[in-house]
């Protein structure tokens, strides 16, 4: 059993900002100043699809494996010694077109995960091929799980079983279903018994939608620590291992959870 009490704070940063649509060099540059404002966290996180916006031009914007979008993540977590992370249009070695979040370290080592629940009311089932496995980042000492943007609304994906943290969403997630996205947020929060995080955009996209920002972070009761509301700006939150390790301790509902297989 580890023990949270010995784990530092964890400092988040969360950009919430409009994009520049189908754009990926603007939208670097949009990015590498705001960026400059994150130092000093230990992980930054950026919108879904930062890069372009929720676009279904896969083919077109698709980038390659240790493309231009890879090594801009790694000079940036470099510069910042911190974490950046976010999803990216790529093109995967076997040719698939993945929504792919990436983790880039400080070291220069890229991990990452694929959307696994993709839109099919926007198409993108269709232009997109679904990731295969959950992922697990470790960042001193806290475990990290992403997910990004529809599989907020998949519990059962979404359920802790590795002792999960932290768990953050990165999306571009719509004005026209905002109650959804904060509703659903804390319950994630609450059944996992860890920190959420929920980074979204704002702003208008290529097609004429809306987004209301929201970004948050939210307690293992999923109170807010975090409320970023609809301005766009980098926000800033702590996280202290110490309090989830004391609630853990006083209501130790995991134990009590279903034993379940995912199959994918």
């Amino acid at each position: 059993m580890r023990d949270l009490t010995m784990l530092p704070d964890l400092e988040l940063a969360l950009i919430q900002t409009s994009l520049i649509w189908q754009d990926a060099a603007a939208n670097r540059a949009h990015f590498a100043e705001l960026l400059e404002q994150a130092r000093g966290a230990d992980l930054v996180i950026l919108p879904e699809m930062f890069t372009t916006g929720f676009s279904m031009n896969s083919a077109e914007l698709a980038e390659p494996e240790e493309g231009p979008t890879y090594g801009w993540m790694r000079e940036q977590a470099a510069r910042l010694n911190a974490v950046v992370t976010a999803s990216v249009i790529i093109e995967a070695a076997d040719g698939s077109h993945r929504n792919r979040l990436l983790w880039a370290r400080p070291d220069g080592e890229i991990m990452h995960y694929d959307k696994r629940h993709l839109f099919r009311m926007a198409g993108e089932h269709e232009h997109y091929t679904p990731g295969e496995r959950q992922a697990l980042f470790e960042l001193n000492g806290w475990r990290v799980r992403p997910l990004i943007c529809y599989d907020l609304r998949f519990p059962v994906w979404s359920r802790d079983a590795h002792g999960t943290d932290l768990l953050f969403y990165t999306a571009n997630w719509p004005a026209a279903r905002r109650k959804a996205w904060n509703r659903l947020l804390p319950a994630r929060a609450i059944e996992n018994l860890c920190f959420v995080a929920g980074v979204n955009r704002v702003g208008e996209d290529g097609k004429g939608y809306p987004y209301s920002g929201d970004s948050q972070v939210l307690d293992f009761l999923g109170d807010p620590l975090l409320e970023a509301g609809a301005g766009a700006g980098v926000f800033r939150c702590t996280l202290r291992a110490a309090d989830l390790a004391a609630f853990r301790e006083r209501f130790p509902a995991y134990r009590d959870g279903d034993d379940f297989e995912l199959k994918v």
